[in-house]
């Protein structure tokens, strides 16, 4: 693993500007479904594909944006228990629950006849909800049931849409498959304890990762397959502990998505089953 793309000199990878995602460079880092062909009608698309798992999240909305703003992209698949709400001509909204093995598999049935994925983004977690799901405090708050849904949504979830869609990547080519973790997953970065379910689901899910990066790349040498950290972003999910934060902790959903699209790009093969932050940096395991 290298030791941080900031310090990678150019390569056959090299990341794209800033202003392919619609960043300006002075903000460096810091849908309607449309008509479907039905059997032998249906045309193998040409073209990039891109898939955003939990795209009715604030990240994950804001990625599906963030892809079509860049016009890299001939179809940008949407995936969420919801339909999102993009209604642009190149996003196709898949229903997808990541605990339903049925809706994943009838998702990939859809994506397969347009061609292989180039891109591969996971987007969901779980963190708190309403009264009953909130992160532990000390070891008299943990709960069986709890523990059982933070990770069957963190770490579970991811797991069984790796299984449907990583076999969709490009084989030949180069492909990436991004899993979005947290910081507080990792074991050797863990100063504070706490946060029990949620630590020890996303520590789960970096070990995944791992093991899907090995598996793919026996397929696909210039497959990559990494945990990437979002970083404390403005979304459901962390608003009930912002008060806390320092304002220039808290990123917009719109700049995390920048930011995560912006590493994809930067990570090499070589990176594949490493755990990296939103400004690119490894994080230890």
């Amino acid at each position: 693993m290298r030791s941080g793309l900031r310090s990678r000199r150019a390569s056959r990878h090299a990341p794209l500007p800033f202003e392919a995602y619609g960043i300006s460079s002075r903000r460096r880092l810091g849908v309607g479904r449309p008509k479907r062909l039905l059997g032998r009608e249906r045309q193998h698309l040409s073209g990039r594909r891109a898939l955003v798992i939990g795209s009715g999240g604030g990240i994950g909305a804001a990625l599906v944006e963030r892809l079509v703003a860049s016009g890299r992209f001939d179809r940008i698949y949407a995936g969420n228990r919801r339909p999102h709400s993009s209604r642009h001509p190149s996003v196709t909204r898949l229903t997808i629950d990541i605990l339903d093995d049925d809706t994943l598999a009838e998702a990939g049935r859809q994506i397969a006849p347009d061609g292989a994925l180039d891109l591969l983004i996971v987007a969901t977690g779980l963190l708190h909800r309403g009264p009953d799901i909130r992160p532990e405090k000390s070891l008299k708050q943990l709960d069986a049931s709890t523990m059982s849904e933070v990770f069957a949504v963190n770490s579970i979830g991811p797991a069984l849409a790796a299984k449907h869609f990583l076999p969709l990547l490009a084989r030949r080519q180069r492909a990436v498959a991004i899993f979005l973790s947290a910081r507080v997953g990792s074991i050797a970065d863990n100063r504070l304890g706490g946060w029990h379910s949620y630590r020890a689901s996303k520590a789960a899910l970096n070990a995944l990762v791992r093991c899907f990066a090995i598996e793919f790349g026996r397929s696909n040498p210039d497959a990559i397959v990494a945990a990437l950290h979002p970083g404390t972003v403005d979304t459901p999910l962390s608003e009930p502990f912002q008060a806390r934060l320092a304002g220039s902790s808290l990123s917009s959903a719109d700049l995390s998505a920048s930011r995560i699209l912006t590493v994809a790009d930067q990570l090499s093969p070589t990176d594949s089953g490493g755990f990296f932050g939103w400004d690119g940096r490894p994080i230890p395991y």
